[in-house]
């Protein structure tokens, strides 16, 4: 199973297009949306006078973001940046672990869709725990039945080399998903009033 991929583009602005990128901006979204596979995008500035825009978008996996990437509609939207002085400084892919807490860049937010603040690094520690226990004493209990001759050493080496993955793309995503509420304070889904 892929991770998601998330694109966090950095570009520059000339200086009295500002309406037009933040135009430009929403129509690359609006046609992003609607490739498979989609799953949300917004933008950031450092501040109001700042000429840095942050462009941020998110697709389910590689392959589907590959078909957006090389879609005839995103060149064209690429291609009618042109006339804003748009200049393209820095492109990061980010999957597993490292695009799930990230703190924000910026302070000052404009967003086609909803940025959401990373939460308190003692909530990130605990939900990682949550996961991370239980996967270490099973994988340490087999361990110590499966592979007791082994040196030390390489047995941790071992039972590193399957929690790492199986945190990655199962356990982290799950344990995130379940306690998205709680991480971003919101009520329990149990204690909505419908």
């Amino acid at each position: 199973m892929s991770a998601p991929v998330t694109v966090a583009i950095t570009r520059h602005l000339e200086t009295g297009h500002e309406d037009e990128m933040v135009s430009w901006f929403a129509a690359g979204i609006s046609l992003a949306e609607k490739f498979p596979g989609f799953l949300g995008g917004g933008w950031v500035r450092p501040d109001l006078g700042s000429d840095t825009w942050h462009m941020l978008y998110r697709f389910a996996d590689p392959d589907s973001l590959e078909v957006w990437e090389s879609s005839s509609q995103r060149q064209w939207w690429k291609a009618s940046a042109a006339g804003l002085g748009v200049v393209e400084a820095r492109v990061e892919r980010r999957t597993g672990i490292e695009g799930w807490f990230d703190d924000p860049m910026t302070t000052e937010v404009d967003d086609v869709r909803p940025v959401i603040a990373a939460p308190p690094r003692w909530k990130q520690a605990c939900t990682i725990f949550l996961v991370f226990l239980p996967l270490s004493l099973l994988a340490n209990w087999i361990a110590r039945e499966t592979l007791s001759t082994m040196a030390l050493p390489l047995r941790v080496l071992i039972v590193t080399l399957v929690l790492t993955p199986v945190m990655t793309y199962a356990g982290l995503p799950w344990i995130t998903r379940t306690l998205h509420w709680w991480l971003h304070g919101r009520p329990a889904p149990w204690r909505r009033v419908r």
